[in-house]
């Protein structure tokens, strides 16, 4: 049985650079609609895959405004908040509320480590509380391997009692099953959404409701019936484990290009380092290898 009452799979949208560095926004128009015409149900701007934390205000307007431009609707646009500032949460989450995004991906300030709940609920009750009555579908992004800031079970239900109808989901990228059924435990109603793409099935299994990920910019389509119709794919493990062998946003970007014929999407912006050519050559053979046509199967 099909499940639509979900969040869904949004691609963490790649952001392609052009050979200055400057965005091209041409490219991030095609690959987004690429993305939802094979069974995205929506893309996420200015995530981990997405490079947002090198993405400044200026360039945020003009890729939302690219998007928008290109016919995708509004409704089908998350926005990556990235910000140790709260002044500069607020400035990027109004920006993408401003022009109508369904909900944010708000990650925890990342300068300072070891925060205890009572600042970080500070910090978040300040951010939202920023964006006045405008704060909608906030999903709180739980990805500690990257921020060093752990958020808790507890921190998530004082900020949804907090803000009731404003959080609206938890990204948990810990890549840790216990923590996804710690979180969807406590706080099922929300949206449990999963970033590492393995522990897919067995979270849709427990309650999630989806995925915002990286692995979506490449297969949407297997993503999407494992989602929404329980058909997981053997080829996702493999997938996964051979990108993480890699630079795990060079590859993306690297096999991003592979699938659309165009080396323009392989850029990264410092301080990411792009795939050598030999690198690129064994890592496109390797996936091609795993990627090829394979019968779906039902999760357990």
């Amino acid at each position: 049985m099909k499940n639509q009452d979900i969040f869904g799979v949004s691609a963490a949208l790649v952001t392609p650079f052009g050979a200055d560095g400057s965005i091209d926004l041409g490219r991030l128009r095609r690959h987004a609609r690429h993305l939802l015409d094979e069974g995205c149900d929506g893309v996420t701007l200015f995530g981990t895959t997405g490079e947002g934390f090198s993405i400044g205000m200026r360039e945020r307007s003009a890729m939302i405004a690219a998007l928008l431009d290109g016919g995708v609707a509004p409704g089908r646009i998350h926005a990556g908040v990235t910000a140790t500032a709260v002044a500069d949460a607020v400035d990027q989450a109004r920006l993408a509320l401003d022009a109508g995004a369904r909900g944010l991906l708000l990650a925890p300030p990342f300068y300072f480590k070891g925060p205890d709940d009572d600042g970080l609920f500070r910090w978040f009750s300040q951010a939202i509380e920023g964006m006045r009555g405008d704060a909608r579908g906030v999903i709180l992004y739980h990805i500690p391997g990257q921020t060093a800031v752990p958020l808790s079970v507890d921190l998530v239900g004082r900020l949804k009692r907090a803000f009731p109808g404003v959080i609206a989901g938890v990204k948990d990228s810990s890549g840790d099953p216990a923590t996804t059924k710690a979180f969807l435990a406590a706080h099922g109603e929300l949206a449990i959404l999963v970033g590492d793409e393995r522990q897919l099935a067995e979270a849709m299994a427990a309650g999630a409701q989806g995925s915002i990920c990286g692995m979506a910019n490449l297969v949407p389509g297997l993503l999407r019936r494992l989602v929404h119709e329980g058909a997981d794919s053997p080829a996702i493990v493999p997938l996964v484990d051979l990108v993480v062998s890699y630079p795990v946003l060079p590859a993306i970007k690297a096999l991003v290009a592979h699938m659309h014929g165009d080396a323009g999407y392989a850029g990264t912006r410092a301080p990411l380092i792009d795939l050598g050519p030999a690198q690129s050559a064994t890592l496109i053979a390797a996936y091609d290898a795993i990627a090829a046509p394979q019968p779906d199967r039902k999760s357990a």
